[in-house]
């Protein structure tokens, strides 16, 4: 019997995928699993004041200023396509 610990990281559909050990690949392994939710660790105060350092040089930069049209340019950005039934 072995022991493996392992913080997993679920795929989107929400599945797990557990890497076992070179002697464990081969034949059916039985396997008991503890799920705890792991919180991500809260921001510091100077991570917080670096990003709304970075948010404000950004909203002096105004990278959308040149936007006369944002659904159109959103619509381009996506390339849409136009669906049966809708205008």
């Amino acid at each position: 019997m072995s022991t493996i610990t392992a913080i997993l990281e679920a795929d989107a559909d929400g599945t797990l995928h557990l890497p076992l050990p070179a002697e464990l690949r081969h034949g059916k392994v039985k396997v008991t699993a503890t799920v705890e939710a792991m919180n991500a660790d809260p921001a510091t105060p100077e991570a917080i004041q670096k990003r709304l350092e970075a948010f404000a040089r950004l909203r002096e930069l105004n990278p959308f200023r040149d936007i006369k049209d944002p659904v159109a340019w959103q619509r381009e950005m996506r390339e849409d396509v136009s669906l049966p039934g809708r205008d």
